[in-house]
């Protein structure tokens, strides 16, 4: 026996935290700077400084993490780019929070202070979210990481601003943009979340100038109306056909508007007449340039109505709208108001309803830059994956709009352009200019505004390996092999990295971008605070381990499918680590010393079977892993580990390791080595501080997994070849032993009881394989006796079970009482049946149908295919007991 043995039970957090520290001791995270090698590269989505690890991050990283673990062992040299997002709206807000609770504000602190301090939180809290994906057993090359605002990225976001602003691809400019008034910003179309609120539908009569009767315009926001300029119609509109007036009275205001006739009208809203506010809307912002309307701004930065607004000026713009109402209702000039559902724009930050507003911002021309992005996907210089997303991806970027870059905050990177007092002059430049160059005065004041995030961000493949010098990494590792991402920052970030890095470098980011689905509850669900339905990857990690947890992940993430989370989901891979563990304690009991050479001229037939089968194993995990099929891979080790390797293998393998020796015993110990190294291998990308322990302790092993050979890239392995033969075999007798065990499971016939067993067939080949293997039958169907013959007369007293080309009868004689056995069948029945009627009824029931929620009425549905099956089959089993008696 072994010295080598494992603890009884698997303990994984002393593990987890052994395993992890040693692989950082001896870097093996590492990439190399060697283009001899072939390279694999992967950028994180850098998560938020602020972070927290949820459910998103988890699944994220795992996958890469899968990737990279794996590509290691295939020889691959592997850069995993690993660093943190500076989250300018995000962290400014978790530090003006912080003050707060101090009794100060930025206001008070000042600029350079307010930034002292929110650098101050970053040291002392930003590495929390690194440690946590640590935990995750991330093997990224920690030793690169980077900072979204660290020395070299903030030289590459200035170089790139500069760059496009002198190339005309940044201009500043007046333009409707999302302004949120809590966070006293501009956010990008992308950062707003739309949701559907129950409001109103103002009818107002705007009275016609000549005084013959009114344009009645229905709006949602009745206080934007006080900045109107202009009523709109469609010209193909015959309400408005032959209206005498050309114009139009403001109500309030006594403003003259003109009548315009404009195809972006929607001739079925409302009357078909439409109020135009170009400050204050962005659809009215582009009526308003085409036919060159004023724009007046009645709606401040913070909220509050301007002097522009008259007597309604300082009002709250909420308080606005109901003084308006009020007003308009008391002049008569209020028609109607209707109850309506529609879309609401709110800050993803803070969830304050947005504020369509005109404003001074920088903005980035996206369409010379998109193009190209567009033709990338086109010709398959970046694929992405699943392709559904393509047509996502093309929908937006052929609808493009110029991307709004300047955010009104001060944590971020402030933004590289100066204005001269004296002439006016504008500077943008890489560093601060000492005097004008128009006036050569002194007196220059620099842009307060910085940057939106995503603008470092979509840097981040290139800026991350030094650009914008030529370093090695970025000649070995760039463009990058795939980004994982979700769907949701697909146009956040993905879209913006294919048309920076296109731009920069003249190669796209990334070959692949896969993109994986959400991880929702089990009922489908999305995971929300206020649902209360939010699982903690921390928390699982400490209850079930990370192995567990990281596999069941991978299990579940089918392409284009969301993941269904519970922790019974965890719970039940935590049985298979264990399963897993307790197989190599039992391995490692008969192995101890090296057994990697194997004789293949001696080999069992259960040897040349699971050699045969974890060749076929390896080629599964590889091509599903190569083109990003998580689960499939997944499946694959699983079904192999658990019955193939454990309930078949070391099962029929056992009286050879306890009863046999000479060279049927020892070929079998290289076979039981060989098969245990490589599944270790082939699992090591999915659970690897288990398969990692275990590997330490199997002889002739040297160094850490992570530097093994893939079974099918390793030419020592034995199991390079399929074996057809052995499959078609072993196939055979694992048929007539599960057929065997079937008969005893529905006959409730004890485990311990030795049967009779008679196979009848006409197939000498059948009856070949049956006779050499005979004792691998006996004993896992345990059997008393086993008599191959010529089909004839069925046995009496005999259940059946069928297997191609042969009939396998169990005798029940003496082993059954049958009256006894029907009587116990027909009473689970009848309980059955008075469990399974209400269900019925339920489902029968239009009204519980129709009002229940969808997640009740499926699991009910569960129910009664549960019952209905278990009905079935002991009535299946009720019909064979009469048919013997």
């Amino acid at each position: 026996m072994s010295s080598n043995l494992l603890d009884k039970a698997y303990e994984p957090h002393n593990v987890e935290r052994h395993w992890y520290a040693y692989w950082e001791d001896q870097d093996l995270f590492a990439a190399i700077e060697d283009n001899k090698l072939k390279s694999y590269s992967i950028v994180i989505p850098p998560p938020n400084v602020t972070g927290v690890l949820h459910m998103g991050h988890a699944l994220n990283n795992t996958l890469q993490d899968v990737l990279c673990r794996y590509r290691r062992l295939r020889g691959d040299n592997v850069l995993w780019m690993p660093g943190t997002d500076h989250a300018g709206i995000a962290t400014q807000n978790v530090v003006e929070k912080q003050l707060a609770l101090e009794g100060a504000d930025r206001h008070q602190l000042g600029r350079e202070k307010f930034i002292e301090a929110v650098w101050a939180w970053k040291e002392k809290f930003g590495s929390a979210i690194i440690n946590q994906l640590k935990r995750l057993g991330a093997s990224c090359d920690w030793k690169r990481e980077r900072f979204t605002m660290d020395a070299g990225l903030s030289r590459a976001v200035r170089k790139v601003f500069v760059t496009l602003y002198e190339q005309g691809l940044i201009y500043r400019g007046d333009y409707i943009i999302n302004w949120c008034h809590r966070c006293h910003t501009a956010l990008a179309d992308l950062e707003v979340e739309h949701e559907d609120i129950d409001g109103h539908l103002y009818y107002i009569r705007y009275p016609f100038e000549n005084g013959n009767g009114a344009a009645v315009v229905a709006t949602t926001r009745p206080e934007t109306m006080l900045g109107d300029t202009a009523v709109a119609v469609h010209p193909d509109d015959s309400r408005y056909h032959h209206t005498e007036s050309e114009r139009v009275i403001l109500p309030l205001m006594n403003r003259p508007l003109p009548i315009i006739k404009d195809k972006y009208v929607d001739v079925a809203f409302g009357t078909g007449a439409l109020k135009v506010t170009p400050a204050h809307d962005p659809n009215d912002f582009e009526i308003g340039d085409r036919h060159a309307l004023p724009s007046i701004k009645v709606i401040g930065d913070d909220g509050r109505m301007t002097a522009e607004a008259g007597k309604f000026e300082g009002l709250d713009r909420f308080e606005c709208r109901k003084a308006v109402i009020e007003a308009l209702d008391q002049e008569g000039l209020l028609e109607k108001i209707e109850p309506y559902r529609h879309s609401v724009g709110h800050c993803y930050r803070c969830k304050t309803v947005i504020e369509p507003n005109l404003s001074r911002q920088w903005f980035v021309r996206t369409k010379p830059l998109a193009e190209k992005a567009i033709t990338a996907v086109d010709n398959g210089n970046t694929r992405i994956i699943p392709e559904t997303w393509k047509n996502t991806y093309y929908e937006w970027m052929n609808n493009i709009k110029d991307w709004c870059i300047s955010r009104q905050i001060w944590w971020g990177h402030q933004i590289p352009a100066w204005t001269c007092e004296a002439c006016g002059q504008l500077i943008v430049a890489m560093e601060a200019p000492k005097e004008c160059p128009a006036c050569r005065q002194s007196k220059l004041v620099q842009e307060s505004d910085v940057l939106d995030t995503w603008f470092s961000s979509a840097l981040w493949p290139f800026s991350t390996m030094g650009w914008p010098e030529k370093t090695p990494l970025l000649k070995i590792f760039y463009p990058t092999s795939v980004l994982v991402t979700g769907f949701d920052i697909l146009f956040f970030w993905v879209a913006r990295m294919m048309m920076m890095g296109i731009h920069f470098m003249g190669e796209v980011p990334f070959k692949d971008v896969y993109v994986h689905a959400l991880v929702r509850d089990e009922d489908g669900k999305k995971m929300s605070k206020s649902s209360g339905n939010v699982i903690d990857p921390l928390t699982i990690i400490e209850k079930y381990g990370t192995d567990s947890f990281r596999f069941t992940l991978a299990a579940f993430a089918a392409q284009g499918r969301d993941i269904k989370m519970s922790e019974k989901r965890v719970e039940g891979y935590r049985h298979f680590v264990n399963k897993i563990w307790n197989a190599a304690r039992f391995a490692l009991m008969h192995l101890e010393k090296d057994r990697n050479r194997v004789n293949l001229g001696q080999l069992g037939l259960a040897d040349r079977w699971i050699l045969s089968r974890l060749h076929s194993v390896s080629s599964a995990v590889a091509e599903a892993l190569d083109t990003y099929r998580f689960n499939d891979a997944a499946a694959v080790l699983y079904n192999f580990i658990w019955h193939e390797f454990c309930d078949w293998y070391l099962e029929a393998i056992k009286p050879v390791l306890y009863q046999k020796k000479g060279p049927e015993k020892e070929s079998t110990l290289a076979v039981l080595w060989w098969v245990l190294r490589d599944t270790l291998v082939l699992l090591h990308p999915f659970m690897p501080f288990v398969t990692e322990e275990i590997w330490q302790q199997l002889p002739g092993t040297s160094g850490s997994i992570m530097k093994a050979a893939f079974p099918s890239d390793n030419k020592d392995s034995p199991s390079k070849v399929p074996d057809p033969e052995a499959a078609s075999k072993m196939g055979l007798i694992t048929a007539i032993i599960t057929g065997v065990r079937n008969v005893r499971g529905e006959m409730h016939i004890a485990p311990s009881q030795m049967l009779k067993v008679i196979i009848q067939t006409e197939d000498s080949s059948i009856q070949e394989t049956i006779e050499a293997h005979r004792e691998m039958i006996i004993n896992l169907s345990r059997l008393r006796s086993l008599a191959v013959e010529a089909p004839g007369a069925k046995p009496a007293a005999a259940a059946t079970s069928i297997v191609d080309g042969a009939m396998i009868f169990v005798s029940l004689e003496g082993i059954i009482d049958f009256e006894k056995e029907g009587q116990r069948l027909e009473k689970e029945i009848n309980k059955l049946m008075n469990e399974l009627d209400p269900v019925r009824k339920k489902l029968n029931n239009a009204n519980f149908i129709n009002k229940a929620p969808g997640p009740v009425v499926e699991k009910v549905k569960d129910k009664q295919r549960r019952l209905e099956e278990r009905r079935r089959k002991l009535q299946s089993n009720l019909d064979r007991i009469k048919q013997l008696t």
